[in-house]
């Protein structure tokens, strides 16, 4: 017999954060997220997307009041998709297809009453650049604000009829490897242009570079739908909240005639620090956090969002930029590796530009859905 049981007391706030870390001790590849940014998606005075939308936490016991299971479930009117489509996200569980049932099940029940006619999981309420997928190739450390779970997990969703609504892709190279041919042709293209220049992100001008990033990425992704676009503020508070972890060598924007047309927004993997804090982030564990930053070299940085405005697109400012900043960082930085966050399978576009750069696919993550009506027929994401 299983309980559902909603989070709603200090107690079984802190159940919802320790119950990975037992569930997961002994791997040596988890890497436990910080506390503050779990609790930080279910306040309402933090997430905005409260204003729109609804969400819900729940633990699983079993008869002995073990607890088995977890899961958050969510409605987010700015989530866009054919047909009404909640979310599932913060799934746990044990390796036990018969408790995972009784979780989605829940779920699903819980989503129907709300109007829902499938649900995506496991993904985030909020952002599809944090905890957003399920892990199923490359169970390696993951990546700051990254999903990561046991193999079998990729069972426990398929065996119930999950089916993949998109892969998420990431790839890797040597961070001080050449850049490829067809970026150097590109980059003497765009060189000989005196109206082009390349600036990399400093502390001293955040305010300049969050409102060209505002400018690029709304005109960017505003076709991908599923709540894409950023408000000037919010992308504020980004580079706000990314100032004391930024390396100023590593992240760029392209202009011309002094308009911004591209950027490569690249930081520090902070997990390689985070992983000593066991997910706390008090006054004691942020003076780790410095000492460690301070004194333990991290040898990975981590691709966050590569843009190009429409109008510039296929005309060589990729190569242009990825040069402009791996010709500078080669010299600035002691970094060994490289990684990008996932890009979406439905992305040709940005599949081209990993190509382009000589990576290698280094792990591999799934957006499930899962339609209500089982005889519905279904599709997967459409291409951008």
């Amino acid at each position: 017999m299983i309980i559902a049981e909603e989070v709603l007391n200090n107690a079984q706030k802190k159940e919802f954060l320790e119950f990975p870390a037992r569930l997961y001790k002994g791997d040596k590849s988890y890497i436990r997220p910080l506390d503050k940014d779990i609790e930080s998606v279910f306040d309402n005075s933090v997430n905005k997307c409260f204003a729109n939308g609804e969400s819900k936490r729940f633990l699983f016991k079993n008869k002995d009041g073990e607890t088995v299971g977890k899961v958050a479930v969510f409605v987010n009117k700015q989530y866009i998709e054919k047909q009404p489509t909640g979310g599932i996200g913060f799934f746990d569980c044990i390796n036990d297809q018969e408790t995972a049932n009784f979780i989605f099940d829940h779920c699903k029940n819980w989503l129907q009453g709300r109007g829902m006619e499938a649900m995506d999981g496991s993904i985030n309420f909020g952002e599809r650049d944090r905890f957003w997928g399920v892990l199923i190739e490359g169970f390696s450390e993951p990546l700051y604000g990254m999903n990561y779970n046991y193999p079998y997990y990729k069972e426990l969703f398929e065996n119930y009829g999950f089916e993949i609504y998109f892969n998420q892709l990431c790839f890797s190279r040597k961070a001080h490897a050449p850049t490829s041919r067809i970026f150097n042709i590109m980059h003497a293209k765009h060189s000989k242009n005196e109206n082009f220049s390349s600036k990399r992100v400093t502390k001293t001008n955040m305010d300049k570079f969050a409102k060209d990033f505002y400018t690029i990425y709304n005109k960017s992704w505003e076709s991908h739908g599923g709540g894409k676009q950023m408000s000037l503020s919010d992308i504020k508070k980004l580079f706000n909240n990314m100032k004391p972890v930024m390396n100023e060598h590593i992240a760029w924007f392209a202009y011309e005639n002094g308009n911004p047309v591209a950027m490569w927004i690249n930081i520090p993997d902070l997990n390689q620090w985070f992983k000593y804090l066991n997910g706390k982030f008090g006054f004691v564990d942020k003076l780790k956090f410095l000492y460690y930053k301070t004194f333990k070299h991290n040898s990975k940085f981590v691709g966050l969002i590569f843009g190009v405005l429409p109008e510039w697109q296929n005309k060589g400012v990729e190569g242009y930029l990825i040069v402009e900043a791996a010709n500078h960082f080669r010299l600035a930085t002691k970094f060994e590796d490289f990684e990008m966050q996932w890009i979406g399978d439905f992305n040709p576009k940005m599949l081209g530009l990993a190509k382009h750069l000589e990576t290698q696919m280094t792990r591999k993550l799934a957006t499930y859905r899962y339609l209500f009506d089982r005889t519905k027929e279904f599709e997967k994401h459409p291409t951008v």
